[in-house]
């Protein structure tokens, strides 16, 4: 009798046991603007020259420019963590020379030009630990339209001498060239 009631006991245990392993594995509260990278290569199997860390949120029908976002105030170029851009070279930004490292990018979006920011504070959520003070470089980018963009993108493309890196969301799209130095691409 003792044998049987141990083996229902560890049978109940075992029962328990994976109901809570289960239970587990159940992912609450999940991410609505979720992280993508981007990255620029010479080529397939080079190894990065720039990358791209951002959150991807979506435009749901919404009105972006102007409205969610709005114009003339500070914007951390996608949702949640603050966008961050890693050179793995030195580069020109604008007119500025850049070293390589990590930067986040912020933007003040206007309807017809926007203001693109490198700052060096990291790790910063959205736009609440900006400060003026931390700013690496600052360039202006005329915004050009196209189709329309459900989820906030960043791409990058060769152009001549230089990469131009692309903000994309809604029919919205700001270009911003990137000199790599000393490198021929």
């Amino acid at each position: 009798m003792k044998k049987y009631s141990l083996k229902i006991t560890l049978i109940i245990i075992t029962v328990s046991l994976l109901g809570v392993q289960s239970n587990a594995q159940d992912f609450k509260n999940l991410d609505k603007s979720p992280h993508d990278i981007a990255y620029y290569r010479a080529n397939k199997i080079s190894p990065p020259i720039i990358k791209a860390l951002y959150g991807r949120p979506l435009k749901n029908g919404r009105e972006v420019f102007g409205d969610l976002i709005p114009y003339d105030k500070i914007w951390r170029v996608g949702a949640n963590e603050a966008t961050e851009i890693r050179f793995y070279k030195d580069v020109i930004f604008g007119d500025k020379k850049v070293k390589s490292g990590t930067y986040v990018l912020y933007a003040i979006p206007g309807e017809i030009e926007w203001t693109l920011i490198l700052s060096s504070n990291l790790d910063v959520w959205g736009t609440n630990d900006y400060k003026e003070k931390y700013d690496v470089a600052r360039t202006k980018a005329k915004v050009a339209r196209a189709e329309p963009l459900e989820a906030f993108s960043i791409g990058f493309k060769e152009k001549k001498k230089h990469i131009n890196m692309t903000l994309g969301w809604d029919t919205t799209r700001i270009i911003i060239p990137i000199i790599v130095e000393q490198e021929q691409i």
